[in-house]
């Protein structure tokens, strides 16, 4: 013969409904379009995309939302590195400027190149 509680049922009932409210309060976030395209970003693609929206805010985004589509239809499947994102952005006229350092290892050490130029002054 088996006890039955009331109570207990009554503890089991209220965390079970517990359990359900946490599982769909915590539904994933749906990706927006930059996640999905920074997603897409190799090598120094995240850098490029930085610039861009710092020079180009509102055609960058438009871009992006392009490109998001692209991916989210599989017509766009491979990764997208910095160098094709610059040169996406320049072939449809956006110059986007990226700071650009030149630097020479030496003694073990990355060395820049003006701070090596400087130095073979003195």
């Amino acid at each position: 013969m088996t006890d039955y509680d009331p109570e207990l049922e009554i503890i089991k009932a209220k965390k079970l409904l517990k359990m359900k409210k946490k599982i769909t309060e915590e539904k994933p976030k749906a990706k927006t379009d930059r996640d999905l395209f920074i997603a897409q970003l190799v090598d120094r693609g995240t850098e490029v995309l930085a610039a861009a929206e710092a020079q180009y805010p509102r055609e960058t985004a438009m871009i992006v939302a392009k490109i998001a589509e692209l991916i989210k239809n599989g017509e766009l499947q491979s990764r997208i590195s910095g160098g094709e994102l610059l040169a996406l952005f320049r072939s449809i006229g956006l110059r986007v400027r990226m700071n650009t350092r030149i630097s020479i290892e030496e003694h073990g050490k990355l060395v820049s190149l003006s701070d090596r130029l400087k130095s073979k002054e003195d």
